[in-house]
C-alpha cells in the first residue's frame, strides 16, 4: 500500500481513488456517451419523425414535372 493517494476532480468535489485504479479520461467519457442513442431533453420518449423532405421525399419524387405536361412541337 502506498502512502500517496490520487484524487480525481468531479462535479461534487475531489474524490480519492483506490490503489490500482486510474482516473477516467475525457476521451473515455466521450466514447461512453457516443455509444448511446441521442434522446431529446424535453420529451425523452418522443418518436423520431420521418425524413420526408429533400432527397428522401418519396412523395416529391412521385410528382409529375410541369414540362412533361407541355406538348412538344415536332
Amino acid at each position: 500500500m502506498t502512502g500517496l493517494r490520487k484524487y480525481e476532480p468531479t462535479e461534487v468535489g475531489a474524490q480519492s481513488l483506490i490503489d490500482g485504479v486510474r482516473p477516467v479520461t475525457l476521451g473515455e467519457k466521450l466514447t461512453a456517451r457516443t455509444s448511446h442513442p441521442m434522446t431529446p431533453k424535453r420529451n425523452p420518449n418522443a418518436g423520431q419523425k420521418p425524413c420526408d423532405h429533400g432527397l428522401f421525399d418519396e412523395v416529391g419524387r412521385a410528382q409529375i414535372d410541369l414540362l412533361d405536361l407541355i406538348p412538344t412541337l415536332t
